[in-house]
């Protein structure tokens, strides 16, 4: 077991990052309990485990060590850990960045405490339950389940794969880590740009305030290694809100926006003070950059950005969802940019913090997009709200992300075109989100049949590039829902109308190569000079709709069966990417 700090090893939360923390992923004992008795038989006290698993790589995965693809609804894992001496006086906090479906906790044989949700982070404080010994005890148990009231994304829910459905994902498969804070720590910050004032605002939440402690809270601003802003605030409640006007008197310190072609982030550090004594440190970064929306068209710092994204699920074929490193993270983001795109829709699924921190440092734009359920009930309202709230404030202050895209095609929605409980659903949804963050746009079921929608997006995987743009060149048919532009999609649900949206084509291409396997969109290529003709043609049939401000090519790599990648599952390129930078141009 190592201790790490910054700088021998990226943090789990880089947004969030305090100096020290213990790394638990690695070789923990493992047991299927498809019978469901491991809690009446007190597994998580001393009971021996009969496989190993690498976490955090699923059961299902090669790299996991047992690749099993067979679904197991109930899962145990365990491990021990120690704490070391000089934090033996802290808090220790347990955290998971991700585990699908409901974890359950135990430590030294107590029961802390559980979670449900699939792609949401997630912590316990143990302190209080840690015996007195040097080896600490940690046993898991997570359940999970084929419902489809359960947001499970590209996850299948039969026994095979089928279509664009892939193995299921069980158990934990993010990083698992300990922390150690004051009782009195920071809980979290949410920090809001205002390009247009020069300002910042940052809210934040303090863990274990006492009013008699006269705690502070110190904030320093720097911009590559030099200070730009140091604030004082008095603690006095468990949160409170700071407003920081980030111009200075000095020329070269003029505001730096966030933007793909000059990402520049800003450091902060804030340090919790009881007198003179330093209670907690904890760094994050923002990015000064604003999205808004006029005269049909996406703003990015009040200037109007055609979007050029693509479309990546995110999966890999010895870790499937997990990223088997993050250097493999900053592989798919660099690719990404290499090809001309200057964002990504990233699919069905909430990626690895890291992914997001290259992306703001980077400078690739994020459309945040939730794993769908697929029944409407009153089940799959609770799980999916409670689910996307808490993606929202946990990755509300990345730069990147500039769109939230809750919902997919009517995914779990398939009654939306004409039912009023399924409209006034999505319609909570986009209310919700817009009351934790107004600064976003959110696009209501994305790809047609839109309800109340900040972009109007369209799905479509027309072979024929003369086509494609003659079923778009009257705007008003397609806005109108005087036709269908998708077979028998049309773009808006009933009593809902155009209100002079951006529109981008937020699906399109699907090209597969001939391989005698799997499946694309429409006729397979057999020649990389077939596969560029097409690719030209139904690109420039985009670009040549002046009312478009954007499209989303499917996709970055073949995913399991299906094969209509620029990229092979493993990464290796199937045609010559400067060509895909030309027709991106």
């Amino acid at each position: 077991m190592k201790m790490s700090t910054l700088n021998e090893e990226t943090h789990p939360t880089p947004q969030f990052t305090r100096g020290e923390w213990i790394n638990l992923n690695g070789e923990w004992d493992f047991a299927f309990d498809d019978d469901n008795q491991g809690e009446k038989e007190n597994w998580f006290a001393k009971h021996s485990f009969d496989k190993k698993i690498q976490v955090p790589f699923t059961y299902e995965t090669k790299a996991s060590g047992i690749g099993e693809e067979k679904f197991h609804p109930y899962i145990w894992y365990r491990r021990s850990f120690e704490v070391p001496d000089h934090v033996q006086d802290q808090r220790t906090i347990l955290h998971f960045n991700a585990s699908d479906y409901i974890t359950k906790v135990w430590v030294d044989g107590v029961f802390v405490g559980q979670h449900q949700g699939g792609y949401t982070r997630f912590s316990f404080d143990v302190s209080d339950v840690l015996q007195e010994t040097e080896q600490h005890e940690l046993v898991v148990k997570v359940e999970d389940s084929d419902s489809c009231a359960q947001p499970r994304g590209k996850q299948r829910w039969i026994a095979e794969n089928f279509g664009c459905w892939y193995v299921q994902t069980t158990g934990i498969w993010q990083t698992v880590w300990l922390e150690f804070v004051n009782r009195a720590h920071l809980e979290s910050v949410k920090i809001t740009p205002d390009v247009d004032t020069s300002s910042v605002a940052i809210e934040y939440l303090i863990e274990g305030v006492d009013a008699n402690r006269g705690l502070t809270l110190k904030t320093d601003i720097q911009f590559k290694g030099q200070p730009v802003k140091s604030f004082i605030q008095n603690v006095d409640s468990s949160s409170s809100e700071i407003k920081i006007k980030m111009t200075s008197d000095v020329e070269e310190w003029k505001l730096k926006l966030w933007h793909p072609h000059h990402p520049n982030l800003y450091d902060v550090t804030f340090t919790l003070y009881e007198g003179e004594k330093e209670l907690d440190q904890v760094y994050s970064y923002f990015g000064m950059r604003k999205v808004s929306i006029e005269n049909g068209k996406v703003l990015l710092n009040n200037s109007p950005i055609y979007q050029k994204l693509i479309l990546d699920q995110g999966y890999w074929p010895d870790t499937h969802l997990t990223p088997p490193s993050e250097e493999a993270l900053i592989e798919d983001i660099d690719r990404t940019l290499e090809m001309g795109f200057n964002g990504a829709r990233k699919h069905q699924k909430i990626e690895d913090p890291c992914y997001l921190y290259w992306c703001d440092k980077k400078g690739l734009l994020v459309w945040s997009e939730v794993a769908a359920t697929y029944e409407f009930s009153d089940e799959a309202i609770d799980n999916f709200t409670t689910e996307w709230m808490e993606i929202v404030r946990q990755n509300y202050n990345h730069p990147s992300i500039i769109t939230w895209t809750p919902f997919n095609e009517s995914w779990g929605v398939k009654q939306i075109f004409n039912q009023k409980k399924q409209q006034r659903f999505t319609e909570s949804i986009y209310y919700l989100t817009k009351a934790i963050d107004d600064m976003r746009p959110v696009i209501v079921n994305d790809g047609w049949e839109h309800t109340i929608s900040d972009i109007l997006t369209l799905h479509d995987y027309e072979e024929l590039g003369s086509a494609l743009y003659k079923r778009y060149e009257d705007k008003e048919k397609i806005v109108t829902n005087s036709v269908p532009h998708n077979k028998d999609k049309y773009a808006f649900a009933k009593g809902y109308e155009y209100k002079g949206q951006p529109i981008i084509i937020s699906e399109y291409g699907g090209i597969a190569f001939d391989e005698g396997r799997g499946w694309g969109y429409g006729h397979q290529v057999t020649t990389e000079e077939e596969f560029f003709k097409r690719y030209h043609e139904i690109t420039q049939a985009i670009k040549d709709l002046d009312y478009v401000s954007g499209y989303c090519y499917t996709q970055i790599t073949d995913v399991q069966q299906e094969i209509n990648g620029l990229l092979t599952e493993d990464r290796k390129p199937k045609v010559d990417l400067k060509k895909v930078r030309e027709v991106n141009k």
